[in-house]
C-alpha cells in the first residue's frame, strides 16, 4: 500500500487540488483555499504536470492512472465520457445513447465524478444546448469556463 499525497495547483478556475500516491491519482476537487503544494506522489505529480498543461493549452487529453471506477459498467461509461474529444459537448441524452444507458445515468456519472476536467464531465450539455449543472468548483460559471478554454484552443464552436 502507498501512502497517501496531495498536490494543490492555481488554475483559472481557483485551486485544484490532486490526491493520490505512486500508483495512481483518487481524487481532484476544484475550490478550495491554501497555497500551491507540489505533490510528492508519482502519480500526484504527473496529474499536476499534465493539468498545468492543459491549462496552458497544450494538452488536450489526458494519460494518468486513475483509481478505477466501482464497477465494470462504471468503468464502461466513465471510459465513454473520456472519449467525448476536446472541443466538443454532446447532450446527456446523446452520450446516454451512445453508451446504451438513460440521461439520468449519464447525470449521476458526472456528478459523481471524482476526476472534473481529466475526465471531461464539462463537455456534456443538457437538452437544446443548454449548459446545464457542474458539480465541480463554482458549478456553471466553472462549467462554462472550461468549455470557453477547450473552444479558445481547439478553434471549434461548441454547440
Amino acid at each position: 500500500m502507498y501512502a497517501r499525497d496531495h498536490a494543490l495547483i492555481a488554475t483559472p478556475v481557483g485551486p485544484l487540488r490532486i490526491e493520490g500516491d505512486d500508483a495512481q491519482v483518487t481524487g481532484l476537487w476544484i475550490g478550495g483555499e491554501g497555497q500551491a503544494q507540489a505533490g510528492s506522489a508519482t502519480a500526484v505529480r504527473l496529474a499536476a504536470e499534465q493539468l498545468g498543461q492543459w491549462f496552458a493549452g497544450e494538452r488536450r487529453d489526458f494519460d494518468l492512472p486513475l483509481a478505477p471506477a466501482g464497477t465494470p459498467r462504471g468503468e464502461a461509461l466513465r471510459a465513454g465520457l473520456v472519449a467525448v474529444p476536446y472541443g466538443e459537448t454532446l447532450s446527456y441524452g446523446a452520450l446516454a445513447e451512445q453508451l446504451g444507458s438513460s440521461a439520468r445515468a449519464i447525470g449521476q456519472l458526472c456528478a459523481r465524478n471524482p476526476f472534473p476536467i481529466v475526465v471531461p464531465c464539462h463537455r456534456v450539455l443538457a437538452g437544446g444546448g443548454r449548459l446545464g449543472h457542474y458539480s465541480a468548483g463554482e458549478g456553471p460559471a466553472t462549467k462554462s469556463w472550461l468549455l470557453e478554454h477547450e473552444r479558445r484552443h481547439s478553434g471549434r464552436t461548441l454547440l
